[in-house]
């Protein structure tokens, strides 16, 4: 039998799911559905780009570090594969208190690409197929399929959309436009029109990433080392922390300075940012070069840190100098900063511009409204980041098997995790920008820290079934190990002896003058459950992580409990269901726009609804009396 170019034909390989992409959440996505135990497809443009690091060279970081250790607690790969590819890892924000503690690592490039690939490649259930996708097939509102680009149709019963900044892509600095995705890679040009056509709204978002130079063209003498952390933790609950102590390589940090703000001001009418060639909106909280001269412009300096892409490679990311350019502009720009006099570059920085959707189209399970069997994550939902990305594909994932399993989605609140305020922020706010991740996101954040993810999820994961029992059973004996702890230091009594008397002045802690607990001088500021172990001496060898529990949960009791009521009250709101096919016209009293935005977003609960933007509390009353009467 002949076949023609483009000709229609179909696939005879039976599949359940399709992830179209394979960036960060293509990969949860996938290993997802696949260990869930549904036949899956994952399609990219490129097998060189699964888990592709086009920008910045880390994983973590303030906020996003949550986010990895929640995709681990979950049961996701992201964690794993940075605790085996990282080459400098640090715990930002240690001065602060323990909400805004963040792991971040350098990762190598190209060996967590490689790392990520072969664990898919091993995955039971899942295939990879290099070819573009350019068609989504539905009847009745419901998916069937997708179509390649040539011409082969791959049935199943539910896709997931991880495009990532491919769908209709243009590079840009200066004057220069090149039709591509990120590194030079294909575009995806067809998708968007097939979107449309299944009336999906789609946005022109826009990032960028700085130039990357050649290592030894940098005078490092001119900057400021940057260590990684003497004693490692990982960011996997599964990971030894002995198996992460390794010799790790530096950063360093320099400054932008007057003549580079010069440069850039004298030169920004060639800024294609500026001049109007560029179309799509860029992140407010990672701005390029430019904008931070224009917006900041008292500012004399700016930081710049150069991070090494991997240990086989010169080539060093100059963080912090994202731009597009013209590329005598970047040549002169770069080297009028410290270090960098004789910097050569080897990839030119550049903007980037793609197609995405309004992630409010979506439910909070990451299913379209208009489309069931169709999900999406990622930097398409309109979001930015790489653990961003990560997260909403690792849920997309479940859910899509769930969907076919014949049970209900999962969902996870905002008081139970930053994941769930991610997914709620962009389903429920109308965003302009790409969507950043950041602590101060989250209401519940003394809950929601990085070092308390596993008890906030592990079990989720085992529940869904992406954790397995010996990992479960670890995490109740931690629980228990942690209570019982808590319990004995609460009953533990301190007298007036000479050595803690001792203790408590080396520490220009108050001394005694009755005795007490060995809780409330935990509480104390500057002492602590480690700082307290000579002088417990009935207190047995715990393993760190139980340690650090008993620690925080006693210094922290009285804002934790705080937080815990301020939670029950959410949870109110948030099993005030609301009925699906609701008419919002026909509630008198609602104002015209709390009636337009409710019947364009259709939240699920009372809570949803209190934060869409123009529903005010007065139409939250309204609507919580219209449903009592019903």
């Amino acid at each position: 039998m002949k076949y023609s170019a483009n000709s229609v034909w179909v696939n005879k390989d039976k599949y359940d799911i399709a992830v179209v992409g394979a960036g960060h959440a293509g990969c949860e996505a996938a290993l997802a559905a696949a260990r869930l135990g549904f036949k899956t497809i994952m399609f990219t443009v490129s097998i060189e780009s699964i888990a592709l690091m086009p920008c910045n060279p880390n994983i973590g970081g303030t906020s996003k570090g949550h986010l990895v250790r929640e995709i681990d607690a979950l049961g996701g790969e992201m964690g794993k594969v940075i605790d085996k590819t990282f080459i400098q890892s640090k715990m930002l924000n240690q001065s602060k208190g323990p909400a805004v503690h963040s792991l971040r690592a350098q990762a190598d490039k190209a060996h967590y690409s490689r790392t990520m690939r072969r664990v898919l490649q091993e995955q039971s259930n899942l295939d990879i197929r290099q070819m573009e996708v350019t068609d989504l097939l539905a009847e009745n509102g419901q998916i069937t399929g997708v179509q390649t680009y040539s011409g082969a149709i791959y049935p199943c019963s539910a896709v997931i959309l991880c495009t990532g900044t491919y769908l209709k892509s243009r590079c840009i600095y200066g004057d220069v436009s090149t039709y591509t995705g990120p590194n030079g890679l294909q575009p995806a040009n067809f998708l968007t029109d097939s979107l449309r056509l299944l009336g999906i709204k789609m946005y022109r978002f826009k990032t960028g990433t700085p130039a990357r130079i050649d290592k030894k063209s940098i005078d490092f003498s001119k900057m400021e080392e940057q260590k990684g952390d003497e004693r490692v933790v990982p960011f996997s609950f599964t990971t030894n922390p002995d198996d992460v102590q390794i010799d790790q390589v530096s950063c360093w940090l320099t400054y932008t300075n007057e003549k580079t703000h010069e440069i850039i001001r004298d030169n920004l009418d060639r800024s294609p940012l500026y001049s109007g060639m560029i179309e799509g909106t860029g992140p407010r909280y990672c701005p390029s070069i430019e904008d931070k001269v224009v917006k900041f412009s008292d500012k004399n300096r700016h930081q710049v840190f150069i991070e090494p892409e991997g240990l086989e490679t010169n080539e060093m990311y100059v963080a912090g100098m994202s731009s597009s350019l013209p590329e005598d502009v970047q040549y002169a720009m770069y080297r009028s900063v410290s270090g960098l006099e004789q910097a050569k570059i080897v990839r030119n920085a550049y903007a980037i511009e793609y197609d995405c959707i309004d992630a409010r189209q979506l439910k909070n399970t990451l299913e379209f409204k208009k489309v069931k069997g169709l999900f999406s994550a990622g930097q398409f939902n309109g979001s930015s980041g790489y653990e961003e990305a990560a997260a909403q594909g690792l849920i997309a994932g479940i859910n899509a098997a769930r969907l076919l399993q014949g049970k209900q989605g999962i969902v996870i609140d905002r008081s139970q995790g930053y994941i769930g305020v991610l997914i709620d922020d962009l389903v429920t706010k109308e965003s302009h920008e790409p969507y950043r991740m950041m602590t101060s996101r989250a209401e519940y954040r003394l809950l929601l820290r990085q070092d308390n993810a596993d008890m906030r999820l592990t079990k989720l994961g085992y529940e869904v079934g992406l954790i397995n029992e010996k990992r479960f059973q670890k995490l109740i004996r931690k629980e228990r190990a942690i209570d019982e702890e808590i319990y004995r230091v609460e009953h533990t009594n301190v007298g007036r002896s000479e050595n803690v008397q001792n203790l408590l002045r080396s520490y220009e802690s108050t001394s005694l003058i009755s005795g007490t607990t060995m809780a409330e001088l935990i509480r104390r500021p500057e002492l602590s459950y480690e700082i307290l172990a000579p002088i417990d001496i009935k207190r047995k060898e715990l393993d760190p992580g139980v340690a650090e529990q008993v620690n925080i949960n006693i210094k922290y009791d009285g804002y934790i409990k705080r937080q815990k009521k301020q939670v029950e009250q959410f949870k109110k709101l948030e099993k005030k269901i609301i009925p699906e096919k609701i008419n919002y016209n026909e509630i008198k009293s609602l104002r015209i726009e709390a009636k337009q935005k409710l019947m364009e977003i259709r939240p699920s609960s009372i809570g949803q609804a209190s934060r869409i933007s123009g529903v005010s509390p007065a139409d939250i009353s309204v609507l919580l009396v219209y449903l009592e009467s019903k």
